[in-house]
């Protein structure tokens, strides 16, 4: 481990960074040394993101000094980024689908090398640092692990020696997670510098050598994960002990508020999958979940659910004992049924539209927020008002925009607005994906309360401990098809992640 003598592979020296309204990095001071895994820790809005996008050249800081290796340097883009050998993989990858492996590596080198010459030495990094993968093979073909595999060796291929990793297991099984940590160890072993960030406390633990936390934009304290635990590092992320969300108050009733019967879907995205014979029936007072790796169906589901995509018969879909298979999403909202979608930016609401009319995006006639066919403007802002105060959404009130706010804070606003409508069904797609652990918290347990008071609760998620701490039951998703609902007790990480990864 390097001294504070030895000069560090990256030092940030209070750096600065402010937005319209906001501060998100207030004098922060972060140093990653050679040979090291550095967790970088904080709530949403914390400033995590735009540290690193100041780090990778995608900001500009307003104040403040970066250091490679000693020596002050001016990242004015990705591609002086790349030249001093910093690679990022995003949370949300940036592939092209139709083209191969080796053809999207290509596209971030700086050099032109012949295609065989560059399959040969990718073939190579994969083998040395257990990252399989054919070169030759289509993007649309691969798992979202391999999908990440590549995006690692692309930054390889640029012979990256601090390599930065937005959540990066987000959308991995236990396996993969495993996989993809025996990968960073050997590059920390050879001693390159690794940048993590992740929400995911246990393994921050198990995997980093120190942490630096963030809060407010500024640094509040540096740990040694190995010597905390995750309730700690919580702590030290939110500045107060966090109550962990309990599902014992859960109490199904024999009412079947929501039934799937024979549904079969063809994807509509060419890369999409269809829905093969998926059952499903969902009782009053219970929280189901179902788990799958990313673009195993599981979006088709949510959009047959809300009522995107249509079902092929109107009674393969039944809301409390109507076929609804054939309805529009309006009308679906209107008999009971609410959605929150996995892209919250894209689907949830309308990034350069204030809060409080996004508000309106979702509104069914029960909620009185329109009359005549016009807005009621006075009760929209206070149904956002309410939204904001009960689910913490920090932001500079309801005529901030969407697109201003941190993604936990702008999914807490999402699950308010649903939630305000106290509805019969609840389908909640990835509702804490990328959310800090305070956000997450306050998340499953509005999703619990829901359920307590006799909703039926759908939680789609890639996350395993989310659904085994807030699910009754859990049902897999693999390549279209979806398992039988099991009681959660009864089941494992470690078999949920099998059959995930498609094991029977």
């Amino acid at each position: 481990m390097a001294t504070n003598s030895t000069p560090a592979r990256l030092e940030l020296r209070n750096i600065s960074k402010s937005f319209p309204g906001v501060v998100a990095n207030d004098g922060v001071n972060l140093r990653v040394n050679m040979g090291e895994i550095h967790a970088l820790l904080g709530e949403n809005g914390a400033g995590k993101s735009t540290l690193v996008k100041i780090v990778d050249g995608l900001l500009q800081a307003d104040d403040g000094e970066i250091l490679w290796h000693g020596e002050a340097q001016t990242i004015d883009g990705p591609k002086a980024a790349r030249a001093l050998g910093i690679g990022m993989v995003f949370q949300h990858f940036s592939l092209f689908e139709a083209m191969s492996v080796a053809e999207n590596i290509a596209l971030g080198l700086d050099e032109q090398i012949p295609m065989g010459q560059l399959q040969s030495r990718i073939g190579e990094l994969a083998q040395r640092y257990r990252l399989v993968i054919e070169p030759s093979r289509a993007v649309h073909t691969l798992s979202v692990g391999e999908r990440q595999r590549v995006e690692i060796l692309r930054c390889l291929m640029q012979d990256s020696k601090l390599l930065i990793l937005d959540e990066p297991t987000s959308v991995l099984t236990p396996q993969e997670v495993e996989q993809l940590f025996q990968t960073l160890r050997r590059l920390r072993d050879e001693g390159r510098s690794v940048l993590y960030i992740s929400h995911k406390l246990h393994e921050i633990q198990a995997l980093c050598d120190t942490a630096t936390i963030l809060r407010g934009g500024k640094v509040v304290g540096h740990c040694d994960p190995s010597q905390e635990t995750p309730d700690s590092m919580a702590r030290m992320m939110v500045g107060q002990d966090l109550a962990e969300p309990s599902r014992s108050g859960l109490k199904a009733s024999d009412d079947v508020v929501l039934s799937i019967h024979k549904l079969n879907l063809s994807s509509p995205n060419r890369f999409g999958t269809n829905l093969v014979d998926v059952n499903l029936d969902v009782h009053a007072g219970e929280v189901l979940g179902v788990a799958g790796v990313a673009g195993n169906g599981q979006s088709e589901l949510v959009k047959a659910l809300s009522g995107e995509l249509p079902a092929p018969t109107a009674d393969a879909i039944r809301l409390r004992g109507e076929s609804i298979g054939h309805t529009a999403p309006a009308k679906r909202r209107a008999l009971g049924l609410a959605c929150i979608p996995e892209d919250r930016l894209g689907q949830g609401t309308v990034p350069p539209m204030r809060l409080s009319e996004n508000v309106i995006l979702t509104t069914d006639p029960n909620q009185g927020l329109t009359q005549f066919g016009f807005i009621r403007m006075g009760s929209r802002d206070l149904v956002a008002e309410t939204i904001v105060s009960q689910h913490d959404v920090r932001c500079n009130g309801i005529s901030a925009l969407a697109q201003s706010l941190s993604g936990g804070n702008l999914q807490k606003f999402i699950t308010g607005r649903e939630l305000g409508k106290s509805p019969a069904v609840l389908v909640a797609a990835q509702p804490t994906w990328g959310v800090d652990a305070g956000a997450a918290i306050a998340i499953h347990q509005a999703l619990l309360r829901l359920a307590e008071s006799g909703a039926a609760v759908v939680v789609v998620s890639q996350e395993l401990d989310e659904l085994m701490s807030i699910c009754s039951r859990i049902a897999v998703m693999a390549s279209g098809r979806l398992g039988d609902a099991e009681p959660t007790d009864a089941l494992t990480p470690e078999l949920i992640g099998q059959r995930m990864a498609g094991a029977a």
